[in-house]
């Protein structure tokens, strides 16, 4: 079944109909998770600078929170062939519910 997903993905590719950057940059679903909700943590934290309820240094330091999750990720992906295992992402998802805490009590 992987490799007839594969032969598809190929045969798109090769038709045109898909560019390979934009199959390549889809990335694997449990990287896609993880990283969708650190952008909306940012977000979250960008919003509460803008309406005043948390101070830049605050933001920083949750920002600086995200930041090193994202690297973990990085390297997890680069260890792993391009994915993170399904206990990295329980990991970073416990990691990113304790800044999302954080991010709720301003």
């Amino acid at each position: 079944m992987k490799t007839n997903k594969l032969l598809v993905a190929a045969s798109l590719v090769a038709l045109g109909l898909i560019s390979t950057t934009a199959f390549a940059q889809n990335g694997h679903p449990r990287e896609q998770q993880v990283n969708s909700r650190l952008q909306n943590q940012n977000a979250r934290t960008d919003n509460k600078v803008a309406d005043g309820k948390m101070s830049k240094a605050e933001a920083a330091k949750i920002h600086s929170q995200d930041k090193s999750i994202h690297k973990e990720e990085k390297r997890d992906a680069a260890a792993n062939g391009g994915h993170i295992t399904k206990a990295e992402q329980k990991h970073m998802n416990n990691q990113e519910n304790h800044v999302s805490n954080e991010i709720k009590n301003h």
